[in-house]
């Protein structure tokens, strides 16, 4: 049995002024390094092998930061833009409210949260999915099947993709799904690939 850890990313800073993010590179805010330093709290028990994070720093940093709070700077780890969260298109950059009063509440809530409504110019869930599935069943998943501790530092949808398959969850259900910055989920996971627990931490 091994442990398989998923971390969204702390409060960035546009996370902060509520604009669509997507791939711009964006840093932490204050809140979101204090964030990444609570959700370290929660799994300083845990002996990682090696971690895994997407190209952004927002990622990275949070990375950073849990690894420094639990002892355990120096491991190898591995960067993938298949775990970069989904592209938000024309939107990145926007505030949402002014989305909203702009195209309709229903509309930007689709956008969001919808499994294969896309933005414009951007991906959907389903569209991210094609690319972070794929890479964690080849990468990611077999490290954890060998008995190895993991720790994934991504983000929102990307995670939400993982978690839909792993749970697993439809993509009616998937719409509610929502993963808080800085809190770890943990899984335990045996070598056929079952999972054993899941704990989702809370601050």
């Amino acid at each position: 049995m091994a442990h398989l850890v998923l971390i969204r990313h702390g409060q960035s800073q546009w996370n902060l002024e509520n604009r669509f993010t997507g791939w711009i590179d964006i840093s932490l805010s204050d809140m979101g390094r204090l964030e990444a330093r609570k959700g370290a709290e929660k799994i300083r028990g845990i002996r990682f092998e090696k971690a895994f994070t997407s190209c952004l720093k927002r990622a990275h940093e949070t990375l950073d930061i849990v690894l420094e709070v639990i002892g355990q700077e120096g491991m190898p780890v591995e960067k993938d833009q298949a775990l970069n969260e989904r592209h938000y298109g024309e939107l990145q950059g926007l505030n949402k409210d002014e989305m909203r009063k702009k195209f309709g509440e229903k509309q930007v809530h689709l956008w969001r949260r919808s499994y294969d409504v896309a933005p414009p110019g951007g991906e959907s869930l389903k569209d991210t999915a094609a690319r972070t599935l794929p890479y964690f069943k080849e990468k990611i998943l077999p490290e954890v099947q060998s008995g190895k501790n993991i720790l994934v530092s991504a983000h929102g949808n990307s995670l939400r993709s993982i978690v839909m398959a792993l749970d697993p969850l439809t993509p009616e259900e998937v719409t509610k799904l929502e993963i808080a910055t800085g809190a770890p989920i943990v899984y335990e996971i045996d070598p056929s690939g079952k999972i054993l627990k899941k704990t989702v931490h809370t601050f």
